[in-house]
């Protein structure tokens, strides 16, 4: 596919300036994430609770019902995903993991992902401080953790730096317009000029001067809202992104793995039906306006009022954040169990699940493209011819 756009350059690779966002539970996995990479873009899988995707591991998880198993499961299921992927990648691209550093699990899970031969780990959802010894016995495995502001930058390069590795390329992510968890405290705090990507841009590289390093051996990636025309052309030729990463616009493609459900919900959203809350995680979040989240909002202040820490509050028992609003008692973050509202999601459930999603409007409206027409459209501002 020709670009006006320089490529991005990751371990000597060249790649379109496209990073296909991490979408949890099952949103991107094998099938979104190798046909993005087919086209020479960086495909990413989302490592949480892949089970879903696998009826055999489901009712293996179903019949022993333990943090233990689930944890096994999982990791089988991303072993599967992985090497499905770069399977059907057919050596184009880059296939890479995105692990969330909220998750109980996450150490374990970025080895599970080194060892299937994952080619990049892509971590957010607090500072992966400890990311280079996770990935140690794999070197030629990319890194890319995901933060919001230059502060958070400097931390990870200090540290990282001390052990003698850096980042292959930075995501910055905007919190007031990405979709899911939001790299921000508070939700009156999402539209802070902190995060602003030219301001984030220009401290970057002053923290790139003053540790002494050269900026453009590493690349820096903005997503949130970046999935049109425009702003692409404007982050990567004004100013001075070398590529963007997109979540929303891929999961409704037709390669993307949620149900069509799941899909139609995210895409035929309104402006007034995309709102911002305070998710279990301890962060706010950003998603659609559905049945569920309609009718916990309503009764937000009762359900936190009467919070308590109590593990058998957790629908099924699964230990799978690191913090949670319900599990821990903890009143003034969400109340619900995150995992089964976003199985429910996957599966097409509009009326219980939680869909997450990017507050912008998509390339094609509620129109449901492949990953290719996507990523054609947005790199060139054109239509593709498809047979």
């Amino acid at each position: 596919m020709h670009t006006i756009y320089n490529p991005l350059v990751i371990r000597s690779k060249s790649l379109l300036p496209i990073v296909q966002g991490g979408m949890g539970v099952g949103i991107s996995a094998s099938q979104l994430a190798s046909a993005v990479a087919r086209e020479n873009g960086v495909g990413t899988i989302a490592s949480i609770d892949l089970r879903h995707l696998h009826p055999d591991l489901l009712a293996e998880s179903k019949a022993n019902p333990t943090q233990e198993n689930y944890d096994r499961l999982n990791h089988i299921a991303l072993d599967r995903e992985i090497k499905k992927a770069l399977a059907q990648a057919d050596g184009k691209g880059i296939i890479a993991v995105n692990v969330m550093k909220a998750v109980t699990d996450y150490p374990n899970l970025v080895k599970q992902a080194c060892e299937s031969g994952a080619q990049a780990i892509v971590m957010g959802a607090g500072l992966p401080l400890e990311l280079p010894d996770l990935t140690a016995d794999h070197p030629d495995v990319a890194l890319l953790p995901i933060l919001s502001e230059s502060r958070g930058i400097q931390v990870v390069l200090k540290r990282w730096m001390k052990k003698n590795r850096l980042p292959d390329a930075i995501v910055i992510e905007h919190p007031n317009h990405a979709g899911g968890h939001l790299g921000a405290q508070q939700i009156s705090d999402l539209n802070n000029e902190r995060f602003s990507f030219r301001r984030v841009i220009e401290e970057t590289q002053e923290v790139f001067k003053q540790l002494g390093l050269e900026s453009e051996k590493i690349p820096l990636i903005l997503a949130g809202g970046m999935a049109h025309v425009k702003k692409i052309r404007t982050a990567i030729q004004e100013w001075g992104a070398n590529a963007v990463q997109i979540g929303t616009a891929f999961a409704v493609t037709k390669e993307g793995d949620a149900h069509i459900n799941f899909k139609k919900t995210l895409s035929e959203a309104k402006p007034e039906d995309i709102v911002e809350f305070m998710s279990v995680a301890g962060l706010p979040a950003r998603g659609v306006l559905t049945p569920f989240l309609k009718k916990y909002l309503q009764t937000e202040a009762k359900l936190q009022a009467n919070a308590k820490a109590d593990p058998r509050r957790c629908v099924q028992a699964l230990n799978c954040l690191q913090t949670c609003g319900l599990r821990d008692g903890i009143s003034k973050i969400g109340q619900f169990c995150i995992d089964q509202r976003l199985t429910d999601a996957l599966n097409g459930d509009v009326r219980k699940g939680l869909f997450f999603r990017g507050k912008d409007p998509l390339p094609f409206g509620d129109q449901i493209r492949s990953v290719y027409e996507t990523m054609y459209y947005l790199l060139t501002g054109k239509e593709a011819s498809v047979a």
